[in-house]
């Protein structure tokens, strides 16, 4: 079976749980084999090999100096090399640029925003806003494929991974923009909103900048939580929470909209949960179209109420 190249994800040496996804996915189409940009931790590879990585190929740290183009050059030349099938990426606005740069030098085609994909590479993708379901399939040439986080459900099929170092050889066109200077963004206890197998979601509704009630129901459940983009244009909640089209897209188990109408906008950022419930006091509201279970009523007075029996549960 052919090789299928996956960008590893990972953070401080843990890998993130998008990449055991794609690794899943890979397993469809044929032998995974990571790809780690930098030393790998044997709690990484350890985590690589339980979902099913053949090989976890290493590439020098100093990639990570400059912006995408070193990593597209890194992929390109070990699809050259290994004859892969095809290469999987996450889709993160970082990576999905990986991923055309990637294509173009491979010659073949990218396709991204991928929500499943078959053993025989046929990709599916939800538009306009999550009302239609489209697939896809790339020509010619190793498959370039940028798969949203929880959409393909990750399996694990423990076996043994080879480390194996590689190294590459950067033109200088790659290494034109460099990385100066990271920030470090306080990460609280909740989990990353785009990987989050829950999102508690709060709108205009809500009211003010006070997202006590949104919180504390994202806490009770473990969730993330999100916000609409009227609720971040009102400055009740940093931007890099904002949910929709302008902002982020997820796909979770369980999103919990409080006070949101369900605006296309928003809904393209989230139509693709598995289960949406819905709370607002508008029965016309919109998001009733897609929500799996609808509440009309008062989310001050709502959730609360969900959050206390929540917690008697436990």
């Amino acid at each position: 079976m052919a090789e299928v190249l996956v960008l590893v994800d990972h953070v401080d040496g843990e890998v993130k749980k998008v990449t055991t996804e794609l690794l899943t996915a890979a397993r469809r189409i044929g032998e995974p084999s990571a790809v780690w940009v930098g030393e790998a931790s044997d709690s990484g590879t350890a985590k690589l090999a339980e979902y099913g990585a053949q090989k976890v190929y290493t590439a020098p740290a100093e990639l990570n100096d400059y912006v995408v183009a070193p990593t597209a050059e890194l992929l390109a030349k070990l699809a050259q090399d290994t004859g892969a099938a095809a290469v999987l990426v996450s889709a993160t606005a970082q990576n999905k640029e990986v991923a055309g740069r990637t294509a173009v030098k491979l010659g073949s085609g990218v396709l991204t925003d991928v929500v499943d994909v078959s053993a025989d590479l046929v990709t599916e993708h939800s538009i306009f806003g999550g009302a239609t379901v489209t697939k896809a399939k790339v020509r010619s040439g190793a498959a370039v494929v940028a798969v949203r986080p929880n959409s393909v459900p990750a399996e694990p099929q423990p076996g043994e991974a080879a480390v194996e170092a590689v190294d590459v050889e950067v033109s200088e066109a790659a290494r034109g923009a460099r990385v100066v200077e990271r920030v470090a963004q306080e990460q609280g206890e909740r989990p990353e909103l785009t990987e989050a197998a829950i999102v508690v979601s709060g709108g205009r509704g809500v009211g003010s900048d006070d997202f006590t009630v949104v919180e504390q129901l994202a806490d009770a459940l473990g969730a993330a939580v999100g916000a609409s983009r009227a609720a971040v244009d009102a400055g009740w909640y940093p931007n890099q929470f904002q949910v929709g089209q302008t902002g982020k897209t997820v796909s979770p188990n369980l999103y919990i909209a409080l006070g949101i109408s369900g605006a296309i906008q928003h809904r393209a950022g989230m139509q693709t949960s598995k289960n949406i419930v819905a709370v607002n006091k508008d029965p016309e509201a919109p998001i009733f179209e897609i929500a799996d279970f609808g509440v009309v009523g008062d989310l001050h007075t709502v959730a609360p109420q969900l959050t206390e029996e929540i917690g008697k549960r436990k």
